[in-house]
């Protein structure tokens, strides 16, 4: 059976997004000088498989490349479509398609991408029957924060870069419970730390 899960770069005090010096928040990047979140999909020598223009350190790209290829279907929340820019139309997998969950119209959204109105139960099941045997992917804090609250994550990937961040977006939002995780493995690297875990049910 397919599983569920999301994977993000994060800081080590878990935040996705810091704050610029004049206080405006920016997606992937610390405060000031402090180096993006997102700096280790290009600062090695070895090309992802699946990626254009990734060149990740061998130990990332095989970790990255291997997730990557798990992937039938992504679901994202607003926010994150908003913040990557609407993927250009397109989808954040090379070829996974892409289902958006907005409880408000998405003018923007383009014929390859699929806009779900009723929640993100329902754009998961929509996203697992496209993705067949594959997986579906997760993007978005409030969406996987939610979906953990449903019981519908099975793994979480955290992408570990090594900074404190002093503010900005948390990638988990508060959560009405614990929930307990299984460490699957860990793959250290060159600028980041690949954490994996299994949500325990």
């Amino acid at each position: 059976m397919s599983k569920v899960f999301s994977a993000h770069a994060v800081s080590v005090n878990g935040y996705i997004s810091g704050r610029t010096p004049d206080g405006a928040e920016e997606f992937g990047r610390g405060l000031g000088d402090a180096p993006m979140l997102f700096d280790w999909y290009f600062d090695g020598d070895t090309p992802s498989r699946l990626f254009d223009g990734f060149n990740l350190d061998e130990p990332s790209a095989r970790f990255f490349d291997a997730i990557a290829a798990r992937v039938g279907a992504a679901v994202a929340g607003r926010t994150t479509y908003e913040h990557s820019s609407h993927w250009g139309g397109g989808s954040p997998h090379p070829t996974a398609p892409l289902f958006v969950v907005s409880d408000r119209p998405v003018p923007e959204i383009s014929e390859r991408q699929t806009l779900v109105t009723t929640g993100v139960g329902d754009a998961i099941a929509a996203a697992r029957e496209v993705a067949g045997d594959k997986d579906v992917a997760l993007m978005g804090g409030g969406l996987v924060t939610e979906a953990l609250r449903m019981g519908l994550v099975d793994e979480l990937i955290l992408h570990q870069v090594p900074i404190l961040l002093s503010g900005g977006h948390s990638f988990f939002q508060e959560l009405p419970e614990h929930v307990q995780l299984r460490l699957l493995e860990v793959i250290p690297a060159s600028g980041v730390t690949h954490l994996h875990y299994e949500v325990v049910r």
